[in-house]
């Protein structure tokens, strides 16, 4: 047999893990708090809330880069196996996702200082009803996350449907008005590049979903994600002039 482990020295390894983990959901909150400032400054026409959440990007790159840090050291000096293990390889690859959302959060702010220079349309609402239907999503991944609940875990990988469907339906109702005015071809190009960055919000945010799944059970939840993006076989018919 081995010799017992000092317990000095599992009290800090458990101390490194509890850091890593109570790092990766301060970085989720502040993710969060990102993204519903894009979706807020779209909502309200807000330039002063887009600037200020284009700001706060470089306050998740520097969370991103502490928990590969420190997850690289773990994986370095403690060589964790099982559950130990499972958290540090999850917490690396939350963050990263997380990271992808931030910059997602980042690109919609930035897309909500051009819309707020042009007149309003109508789908802009729409739009912000995806970005609330996101939000929801990330928060109860964050939750999963903080709870190590796989049932919620899989509930969010399981609505990511929902979000294709709300993206399919914006992308052909943009096409249809560029069709019928193309004066609107350049407003509603931003809006469709905004809807778009949504829906990869929603994909990171299912990525997170499988995450937990195996941090917590160390199960994976399978191949067979729900999707329902169709925009790559979505046509309007064009009526040529007579």
């Amino acid at each position: 047999m081995g010799a017992a482990v000092p317990e000095h020295l599992v009290k800090s390894f458990e101390g490194e893990l509890e850091t890593l983990s109570t790092h990766v959901a301060q970085m989720g909150g502040v993710v969060e708090a990102v993204l519903q400032g894009a979706i807020d400054a779209v909502a309200r026409r807000d330039s002063p809330l887009a600037d200020r959440t284009i700001a706060t990007d470089r306050r998740i790159d520097d969370f991103e880069r502490q928990i590969e840090g420190e997850a690289v050291k773990i994986l370095a000096l403690r060589q964790p196996v099982g559950v130990d293990l499972r958290l540090t390889v999850s917490a690396l690859r939350i963050a990263n996702e997380l990271e992808r959302i931030g910059d997602l959060a980042k690109n919609l702010a930035k897309r909500a200082l051009v819309l707020n220079r042009e007149q309003p349309l109508r789908l802009t609402q729409g739009l912000v009803r995806m970005g609330r239907e996101c939000l929801s999503q990330l928060k109860a991944v964050l939750d999963a996350y903080a709870a190590r609940d796989v049932a919620a875990a899989e509930a969010v990988w399981r609505r990511d449907e929902e979000i294709d469907e709300l993206y399919n339906s914006l992308f052909r109702e943009l096409l249809t008005y560029m069709m019928e005015d193309p004066r609107t071809i350049s407003l509603a190009t931003h809006l469709l590049f905004v809807a778009k960055n949504l829906e990869r919000v929603g994909d990171h945010a299912t990525n997170i979903a499988e995450q937990v799944a195996y941090l917590a059970g160390g199960t994976f939840l399978g191949e067979d994600r729900p999707k329902g993006d169709e925009t790559s076989t979505t046509a309007v018919p064009y009526e040529s002039a007579p």
